[in-house]
């Protein structure tokens, strides 16, 4: 199972690690940390030095109710900071989290190699033809509606089901379109109650049917801080545990702000399998 980004091929075996550098005021953990060149190239080296296979660059907050920037701001964010990237450290594997085809067009040709949709396309109708004609890599995350309406509409019969057959028309879209590696996310904490995200969890190796890599991000969010009955600032022990589990379940890619206890979870996973 491997992934070509930017003609390197990337091993997925072994789990690899993807850390997220929001460069937007207002996300839910590290809103507004990494606002200046200086400050967002320190997070990147930090993170490439403590094992990210994957830097996932977002210009556009997604938590439950952020209004979406103006696709003119989001181009504004994320290129300059994707160019600066890609200039200080020329081997990065950079994913670009955007639903905008527009975006994802200029963040492959600035340098980035992947991109990363939280709406499989929903949100705009012309991605998945755009990353068709790019060739790159496509996460395709489970989300119903949009991030101002998701908390409205975690209603399902058999939500793993209803997950899967989601997945099941979008991978043969994204297939006849000519999208060649394909990425599937489940979207913890989008349109899903904590107990639902829980029953996901639980059933997480199910996806294996897909044959497909399986992304999951559930670094620092509600369904970790809010069981636990603390704060996104204080969730970082029960996200290496879902962590854990999220491996011993199949989960081939792991989306985290900590790379660092990520990449130890993986190096205990990979002894383990020995």
């Amino acid at each position: 199972m491997t992934l070509n980004c930017n003609g390197k091929l990337i091993d997925l075996s072994s789990p690899k690690v993807m850390g997220i550098l929001n460069v937007t005021p207002n996300s839910f953990f590290d809103g507004g940390k990494h606002t200046t060149e200086k400050a967002i190239l320190i997070q990147v080296e930090k993170m490439l030095f403590e094992g990210a296979a994957f830097i996932d660059i977002g210009g556009n907050s997604s938590k439950p109710s952020a209004e979406f920037v103006s696709e003119e701001e989001e181009l504004h964010r994320l290129i300059p900071v994707i160019r600066s990237v890609v200039k200080e450290f020329p081997s990065v594997v950079i994913s670009a989290d955007t639903f905008r085809s527009k975006v994802a067009k200029e963040s492959i040709e600035n340098g980035a190699a992947l991109i990363n949709d939280i709406s499989a396309g929903n949100l705009d109708a012309k991605m998945m033809e755009t990353v068709a004609k790019l060739q790159v890599p496509y996460i395709m995350m489970h989300m119903k509606g949009t991030p101002q309406t998701m908390q409205s509409l975690a209603q399902y019969e058999n939500i793993v089901k209803e997950i899967l057959f989601y997945f099941s028309q979008k991978i043969s879209y994204a297939r006849s379109l000519g999208i060649n590696d394909l990425i599937l996310d489940p979207g913890f904490g989008f349109a899903k109650t904590l107990e639902q995200n829980f029953e996901v969890l639980s059933k997480l190796e199910l996806f294996q049917m897909t044959e497909l890599p399986l992304l999951v991000g559930v670094s620092r969010k509600s369904m970790v801080y809010k069981t636990l009955e603390t704060s996104a600032e204080f969730a970082l022990n029960g996200t290496t545990s879902l962590n854990t589990i999220s491996l011993l379940k199949g989960a081939k890619i792991l989306r985290v702000h900590d790379v660092k206890e990520a990449f130890e979870c993986i190096q205990l996973y990979n002894q383990l399998k020995k």
